[in-house]
Parts: C-alpha cells; sequence; structure tokens
C-alpha cells in the first residue's frame, strides 16, 4: 500500500489525486501521480499513476511490463511505433501494448491528462475494462479496483451488507484478498470510470 492510501474498516483502500503530489520527469516533459505500487514498490507487479504530460516525445521503455493507457483530459496524443499509428482522444478506449515497445508520443492539441496502467507481464490474471455504469462486477482476481473520472458512489456487497463509499473524481479503490463481493458505480452524471484486476506472478 502507497502512503497515499487509507484503508477502511472492510479493507477497502481509497487513494485520491487531490492527496498524490505530482513527481517531474527527469526530461521535463511532464509529471506522473502515482497512485499504487502492488504489492511493493520494489519489484512491483502493478502499478497505477495519472501521467500529465506537456509536450512531444517518447514514452519510457519498460522491458516485462504490459501498458495500458487512456487520455483523461485534454485533445488527444498520436502514439506511433515503427509499424502504426495510433490516435487517442478523450472518450475512446484505451490501447494497450508492449511496454519494451515504447511509442513516440504527440500532442494533438495542448497537454493531456492520461491514466496509466502497468502489469508484469508475467501476471497469469490481469485487465482493465470500462466500467457500466449500475451493472454488477466481479473479478476472480487476488487484486481489484476502480478508477473513477467523476464523482460517484461505489457499493461493495449485497444490497443487505453492502457499503457505500462516495467517490471524488481522481479516486482510486481496490481491495487485495480472497474476498469476490460484487462491486457497483452509480452515477448521477456522464461517469469514466475503469475496474481493474491482477492476481500476482507464483512464488
Amino acid at each position: 500500500m502507497t502512503p497515499a492510501s487509507a484503508p477502511s474498516r472492510s479493507l477497502l483502500h481509497v487513494v485520491s489525486r487531490e492527496n498524490v503530489e505530482p513527481t517531474p520527469w527527469r526530461n521535463g516533459g511532464g509529471t506522473t501521480q502515482e497512485l499504487l505500487v502492488w504489492p511493493q514498490p520494489e519489484g512491483w507487479q502493478l502499478r497505477v499513476s495519472v501521467a500529465r504530460i506537456d509536450r512531444d516525445g517518447p514514452f519510457s521503455e519498460f522491458p516485462g511490463v504490459r501498458r495500458w493507457f487512456t487520455v483523461l483530459d485534454g485533445a488527444g496524443v498520436a502514439l506511433t511505433w515503427p509499424t502504426r499509428t495510433r490516435r487517442l482522444l478523450r472518450g475512446d478506449e484505451g490501447v494497450t501494448f508492449d511496454g519494451a515497445d515504447a511509442p513516440d508520443c504527440q500532442l494533438l492539441r495542448g497537454p493531456t491528462t492520461d491514466l496509466n496502467v502497468m502489469w508484469d507481464a508475467r501476471l497469469p490474471v490481469h485487465g482493465v475494462q470500462r466500467v457500466v455504469p449500475g451493472m454488477a462486477w466481479t473479478a476472480s482476481a487476488q487484486w481489484r479496483g476502480v478508477y473513477v473520472d467523476a464523482a460517484c458512489s461505489l457499493q461493495v456487497g449485497s444490497e443487505m451488507d453492502a457499503e457505500v463509499l462516495a467517490l471524488p473524481r481522481g479516486t482510486l479503490v481496490w481491495r487485495d484478498g480472497a474476498r469476490n463481493d460484487a462491486w457497483c458505480i452509480r452515477s448521477a452524471e456522464p461517469l469514466r470510470a475503469w475496474w481493474m484486476w491482477a492476481s500476482p506472478v507464483a512464488p
């Protein structure tokens, strides 16, 4: 658990972007807010972060890592590999790619804010899925989480014993353990949010 995380009574962990200081990139091209590295900072198997990209430039290489990337704010980006280019606008589905195959990134019209999820490529189970508000979600994985890009409520568990959390925009909620309760997001406004899951590499 990162220092910015705080456990609730149900062992749900809540991390808000408001409580995470941005870290400048060494090349000066942007900043990163690291929301989670799991299960520990050294030798992590899952990393969730929000980055602000201020200028064009190449992504960093992460050999042995699978990456997922989507645009939260801004006009979007064009990611270019040797054999293809993918334009990503706000509202588009995210793109998954090999972390060792780092693309060049061109801003379409100014800075963007982006959600990044990275997994150890050896993980037997991992993924990201767009949230459908009002629809229950479960995942057979040790780690389960959700990132929300708008204010909403999260219900965890059945109606009889559910825990309900009010979440502000820019919040990551996660749980590490064997319980596999149904999760459900409810929102009164248009919502962009993503379920995430992972099971660790066996020792």
